[in-house]
């Protein structure tokens, strides 16, 4: 019945477009059949498209690692992050590459495993603007984002109180041209991804942080998948004893992260402590 509902609102358009590119990473199959996640292929330098064919980029890299420690191929898709979650919970994924912010909320529904990266939110703005210095300089603004994501979600929480209006997009890049153009006044997105922008963008900068917005970027799987789950947050954890998680990081993002950055930090259970669906059963991985 679900796969069934999803093949109709998929035919319908109402559900995310039908992959744009595929990456196939991990280790021989060995007889089992490949694991499947997806990304949103124009979230740079998280994923982004490789001159090569495919996709490129930290979660690229790193959920490589992941299914070489399970012995599995893992074919990647790229689409749209609007639809990710829903195609997930229909059973097309059996979990999402994509860099996905555990919120509250989104642990009510999902599992997720700890984070592997801390994310906090950022502005970005145009060369140019005055720089923002709190959430008050944002009154009366148009601030841009990527569609289903928690970016839009404060800009919708707080659009009454603070004046806003919301331009939401299908991509990060079409959601920082806006800025460029003069469309909206700044743009909210993650730090990391923000902070790339600005590096490969003269006019485009990053600026206000908005304080207590640091959040786990976790591994999400449907609720029911207690052994994805565990499987994919034992292999992270050892990927971050053998310090495989950090050289990543500063591989994509320029910089070795810090003793205490999620990268380096081994969270004790399954899931992001003190959120729904964690799971404080000591973590059985066998890092050998």
């Amino acid at each position: 019945m679900i796969r069934a509902l999803f093949a109709a609102l998929m035919g319908a358009g109402l559900l995310a477009a039908p992959a744009l590119a595929q990456t196939t990473v991990g280790a021989p199959a060995g007889g089992q059949p490949p694991l499947r996640c997806a990304v949103d292929g124009t979230f740079a330098p998280h994923a982004f498209p490789s001159l090569q064919g495919g996709v490129q980029g930290f979660q690229i890299d790193l959920f490589d690692a992941v299914a070489k420690r399970l012995g599995r191929q893992l074919v990647i898709d790229s689409a749209s992050f609007s639809g990710l979650i829903p195609a997930m919970n229909a059973g097309r994924y059996d979990f999402l590459c994509a860099p996905t912010t555990v919120t509250p909320e989104r642990a009510q529904s999902l599992l997720f495993t700890e984070g592997y990266l801390w994310t906090e939110l950022q502005f970005g703005i145009k060369r140019g603007t005055t720089p923002i210095r709190s959430e008050e300089d944002l009154r009366g603004k148009t601030i841009s984002v990527n569609k289903g994501t928690p970016y839009e979600q404060w800009v919708r929480n707080n659009a009454e109180r603070l004046g806003l209006t919301l331009l939401a997009f299908d991509s990060q890049p079409d959601a920082v041209q806006a800025v460029l153009q003069g469309r909206a006044y700044a743009n909210l997105s993650g730090n990391t991804v923000v902070k790339y922008s600005a590096s490969r963008t003269p006019q485009f900068i990053a600026d206000f942080v908005l304080p207590g917005t640091r959040f786990h970027w976790g591994t999400p799987v449907r609720q029911d998948n207690t052994a994805m789950r565990a499987q994919l947050e034992e292999a992270i954890e050892c990927l971050k004893k053998d310090g495989t998680v950090a050289r990543l990081s500063e591989k994509w993002f320029g910089a070795a992260p810090k003793p205490d950055d999620a990268e380096r930090v081994s969270f004790p259970g399954y899931g992001p402590p003190d959120l729904p669906g964690y799971d404080a059963t000591p973590v059985r991985a066998a890092c050998g």
